[in-house]
């Protein structure tokens, strides 16, 4: 069995993945947001399509652009043919905008006009383009004060949240945490060909009574690394 709040969040993840909407996901860093949207795509009608993953806080502004929107031959000096963006790539299936509160003002407000007119441009192109996505969004950080402070664009929020999803911390996920360990103990005894294990009283102890402040992904390294 799971924990309340995950068989919650995966009863909404299955309601939702249906309906065809842009997809907002909150949660801290290390909950599982890929996992997420990832699930959202796999129950969706576009399951057969690409499912294109971009890390908005890990380029930086001229990459994450043209990573977006492609670029046309000679559009800048290392653009030595012309190559397709991730818009255009996910046509029919899903983009999954990870760490979206990075995303730099310019950046926000291309976005913004592409998802309005459904049409986009290239770099250094002038044909528009269009492409039928579906958008999963995903941030650590609670946009909504994000805005408020004025790091993220108001009219961008509201396109974005059409619906969504929070990811509990794995520390409100008590009943988790020791099912998680043994799936990660078995993974990693089978990765490196060991036979680790069982967790002992001890262990499971400190494994339920730790705050886990870095959630699933700090479960994960730590069972590895005891491995």
């Amino acid at each position: 069995g799971h924990s309340a709040a995950t068989l919650a969040l995966q009863n909404q993840i299955q309601q939702v993945a249906p309906l065809d909407v842009t997809v907002l996901i909150e949660g801290e860093s290390g909950t599982g947001k890929e996992l997420v949207a990832r699930s959202i795509h796999g129950y969706s009608q576009r399951v057969s399509r690409p499912f294109l993953e971009v890390n908005c806080g890990a380029l930086s502004e001229q990459l994450l652009e043209s990573t977006l929107f492609g670029y046309e031959k000679g559009a800048f000096t290392d653009a030595a043919k012309t190559t397709r963006g991730y818009l255009e790539e996910a046509d029919g299936g899903t983009l999954f905008l990870d760490e979206i509160a990075d995303m730099s003002p310019k950046l926000q407000s291309s976005l913004l006009r592409a998802l309005q007119e459904h049409t986009f441009t290239r770099l250094g192109g002038t044909q528009l383009l269009s492409s039928d996505f579906r958008l999963v969004c995903a941030t650590n950080k609670k946009l909504t004060e994000e805005v408020k402070a004025g790091n993220f664009r108001e009219d961008l929020f509201y396109r974005i949240n059409v619906i969504a999803l929070e990811i509990p911390p794995l520390r409100n996920r008590g009943e988790d945490i020791v099912l998680l360990a043994v799936h990660f103990l078995e993974h990693f005894n089978a990765k490196f060909k060991r036979a680790v294990g069982p967790l002992t009283p001890e262990a499971i102890y400190i494994l339920e009574h730790f705050s886990w402040p870095g959630n699933v992904r700090q479960l994960q390294h730590t069972m590895e690394r005891v491995v």
